[in-house]
């Protein structure tokens, strides 16, 4: 799935977009908790999150996580979206919580990261 996509159907806002087109997203990884990031992610998800701190575009970054989606409409530390930038990491935000979010991209086809 594109990121446009993702933002019709969370009616979010993307603030960084990466540099080689949209990737595309093949899973969903919910988590405030790095550490499970980098256990349980897996290559090409986005990141669902409420952290708002350029350690998330870090981890993402280590685990080939394309794309980060901030629920609850926070607001990014100027270093995490420079950071975004930087990495080519795609970041986009919507004023949604994360249960919402995560049960309209289920509804819209995409799967947990966790499913086989």
């Amino acid at each position: 799935m594109k990121l446009n996509d993702i933002a019709e159907i969370v009616d979010g806002h993307i603030i960084v977009n990466s540099t080689g087109g949209s990737p595309d997203i093949v899973s969903v990884c919910s988590t405030d908790l790095m550490s499970d990031v980098l256990r349980f992610a897996t290559k090409g998800a986005l990141l669902v999150t409420a952290l708002n701190q350029s350690q998330v575009i870090r981890t993402a970054e280590i685990s080939d996580i394309p794309a980060v989606l901030m629920v609850m409409g926070k607001k990014m530390e100027r270093e995490m979206i420079e950071l975004a930038m930087e990495k080519n990491i795609a970041l986009m935000v919507t004023h949604l919580p994360a249960f919402t979010v995560c049960g309209m991209l289920y509804a819209g086809g995409l799967r947990s990261c966790l499913e086989d």
